[in-house]
């Protein structure tokens, strides 16, 4: 149904005012309603209480529901299939071919749907790096999803490069457009398909801001490693020393929490490249989980949902006080805040560029309960574990995930948007590793003493402890020994650790259950990497674990 005209905006007169000079008319855009330019945030909150998009929080925060979809809609993204990019897409699960007549079809759908209608433009950069930086612009319906962009990317600084800005890559987000899957040769209603023939994706059929976010991110993926920059799902920081640490992992391993450590300096929570110049931000802020946030435990984020300009995502408040709810998951687990990144205040500022990192850290949720909490890697090692990519995927990050954590194979710690081969992305992680000598520890932030359900989650003071003490040093002073079954280096002490902690074995009520369970782990493992074995150098995939027998320790 087409939305209703309304007469007059709060910022109609103003619309025009920041518009680039290069038209919505060269994109295929014709006939529209009123076209707002490049609103700041307020403006952008006038708008959205005025359309009834939103409600305002306490202390300032827009709260939005994104409708049926509160997560990614994984089956419903794709990939134009044509002549420029086919030989070089890894084509499969996540990767699905899409007929670019269909795309064209589509698309003038979507054109057609958007003549008469209003719609809100943020002409922004992604990657804070000048020399790798992609113009984008982002086209919505919904004058909340111009804030979220304006959030998550980097904005002009002055209005001269801003009225000069020129797209390399244009989204449009239509979510009260849903595709016809007869006629379109979509999955289903929702779409989110990237054409890297006419720079252009299209999203459609869900409001959830990170489809907007993901999107960018895939086609930073494609791009980059044609300039030797390595794209990488990871968040960064950096110490005082100007050590930078890199932390991947998929939603709700920890890595948007950990990496805003008040005693270094965040870089970014998501999204970064590694070039010959350092680490780097492709965004502006940050997209972190709230549920059940905690003051005391993440007291920097929880800040954020607290300010005017945040965007909170399905989050219960109530409609008398305006208090939000951070506990309440009825609506979903996955509830979300979008915010400038120097809302954290020990932000690196956007123009920098970090160091080259000192220390990767690969996150894992082990719903299995039986990792170790933190584990040296050799470089074979961290390239096993790069192209594995294990975790559990946590409830309400993904359409249809339940309450029990899925164990799960995710390739780069990030599979759903690696548009290359994930050995394209590991190669060139080895090289940059011994290039600028860098270490990695494997951390588990999942279960302990047993599985989900009979275990407990690994406390964020430990885990937080044990990476401060490999990040400053510490743990290289102290005794190692070697893990049984997938045979990396475990501390066998760390100040503020209990023993058992890092003894997972020691955790469990029955041991013989416990490397049963371990076992059961590496043969998973094995099996999931023999997808990725022939790419691979022998040596990389001799580093995987190894089946027990009757283990005696």
């Amino acid at each position: 149904m087409k939305k209703v005209k309304l007469l007059s905006s709060p910022t109609a007169a103003h619309a025009n005012d920041l518009a680039g000079s290069f038209p919505l008319e060269s994109q295929g855009l014709r006939n529209l309603g009123r076209v707002y330019w490049n609103l700041p945030e307020p403006a952008l909150y006038e708008e959205s209480i005025f359309r009834g998009e939103s409600r305002i929080s306490t202390a300032g925060p827009l709260v939005v529901r994104t409708g049926a979809h509160t997560a990614r809609a994984a089956a419903d993204k794709a990939v134009v299939r044509e002549l420029s990019s086919e030989a070089k897409i890894w084509w499969g699960e996540y990767n699905r071919p899409y007929n670019p007549e269909k795309f064209a079809g589509l698309f003038a759908r979507v054109q057609a749907y958007l003549q008469g209608e209003d719609v809100f433009v943020q002409d922004m950069l992604a990657g804070a790096d000048p020399e790798y930086q992609m113009p984008i612009r982002v086209v919505t319906e919904l004058a909340w999803q111009s804030l979220f962009a304006r959030c998550m990317f980097i904005p002009h600084k002055n209005l001269d490069a801003l009225k000069k800005h020129v797209p390399e890559f244009t989204l449009i987000a239509v979510p009260s457009f849903r595709a016809d899957p007869r006629l379109d040769g979509t999955n289903s209603e929702t779409f989110i398909i990237i054409n890297f023939a006419d720079r252009l994706a299209l999203i459609g059929g869900t409001g959830y801001g990170g489809e907007i976010k993901k999107a960018v991110f895939t086609v930073m993926n494609y791009l980059l490693p044609a300039r030797e920059v390595l794209p990488m799902h990871c968040s960064a920081n950096v110490g005082r020393d100007n050590d930078a640490a890199l932390f991947f992992g998929l939603s709700g391993t920890g890595k948007t929490t950990l990496s805003a450590d008040p005693n270094r300096r965040l870089v970014g929570d998501d999204e970064h490249g590694w070039s010959d110049n350092g680490v780097f931000n492709f965004e502006g802020g940050c997209y972190a989980k709230v549920i059940r946030l905690s003051p005391e435990h993440e007291p920097e984020i929880h800040a954020c949902t607290r300010r005017f300009g945040t965007v909170i995502e399905n989050v219960v408040y109530d409609e008398a006080t305006r208090n939000l709810d951070l506990d309440d998951d009825q609506i979903t687990e996955n509830t979300r805040a979008a915010y400038p990144l120097d809302f954290i205040n020990n932000s690196v500022p956007e123009k920098m560029v970090a160091s080259h990192p000192k220390n990767i850290i690969l996150l894992t949720c082990d719903a299995t309960g039986v990792l170790p909490p933190i584990s040296r890697l050799s470089p074979e090692q961290t390239m096993y574990h790069f192209i594995s990519g294990y975790t559990s995927k946590i409830a309400g990050t993904e359409v249809g995930l339940g309450i029990e954590p899925e164990l799960t194979f995710s390739a780069c710690f990030g599979a759903p948007f690696m548009v290359h081969h994930p050995n394209t992305y590991a190669n060139m992680l080895r090289s940059k590793m011994i290039r600028y000598g860098a270490r990695c520890w494997l951390v588990n932030t999942g279960w302990t003493g047993g599985s989900f359900g009979i275990g407990k989650r690994i406390s964020i003071r430990h885990t937080r402890a044990l990476l401060n003490a490999a990040l400053d040093g510490a743990l290289n002073n102290v005794e190692f020994g070697i893990d049984p079954v997938f045979g990396f280096e475990v501390p066998r002490s760390c100040p503020g650790v209990p023993h058992e902690i890092l003894d997972p074995a020691r955790a469990w009520g029955n041991r013989d259950e416990y490397f049963k369970k371990y076992d059961a782990l590496a043969a998973r493992f094995i099996d999931n990497f023999a997808l990725f074995a022939s790419g691979c150098a022998p040596e990389v995939t001799a580093a995987g674990p190894k089946r027990l027998g009757q283990p005696t320790l």
